[in-house]
């Protein structure tokens, strides 16, 4: 097969999922549940809606990895200001515990990614690939 950009994208893509979920096996995560503990590092307390469209999910499918993040205590879910037709998600302690072991694995994934590659080199490649994703999400607008 030609290693075209759709290919090495989804390949890449696709061996960064392989690697994660390996060394995720014995904490129960599932796939899905890492993207959104990821975001509300960033982001705690954002609505349903915001997660969805930042972590590319589709809302239905979120309910579903929600409603087992929240079974296993990793968020919790409130309304706010008395608005209970929109619920909020919020890292639960263990959520954050979780939360940093996927920061590490990120960390030691995009360091075997990079190896041999300058630093220099890595943030010019980050620089591009951040102008190919805003690309796309334009062509999506």
């Amino acid at each position: 097969m030609d290693q075209t950009f759709h290919y090495l994208s989804m390949a890449v893509h696709a061996a960064v999922q392989k690697k994660l979920m390996e060394e995720l096996k014995e904490t129960g995560l599932t796939l899905g549940q890492p993207k959104v503990l990821d975001y509300l590092k960033d982001h705690d307390g954002s609505s349903q809606k915001e997660i969805a469209k930042a972590c590319h999910i589709e809302p239905g499918s979120l309910t579903s990895i929600l409603n087992r993040m929240e079974e296993k205590r990793l968020i919790e879910r409130r309304s706010l200001n008395g608005n209970r037709r929109t619920s909020y998600i919020f890292l639960t302690e263990q959520g954050t515990q979780s939360q940093q072991l996927i920061d590490g694995i990120f960390a030691q994934i995009e360091a075997q990614a990079f190896c041999g590659i300058p630093e220099t080199e890595q943030e010019k490649w980050m620089k591009q690939f951040r102008q190919i994703y805003k690309n796309l999400c334009q062509a999506d607008a």
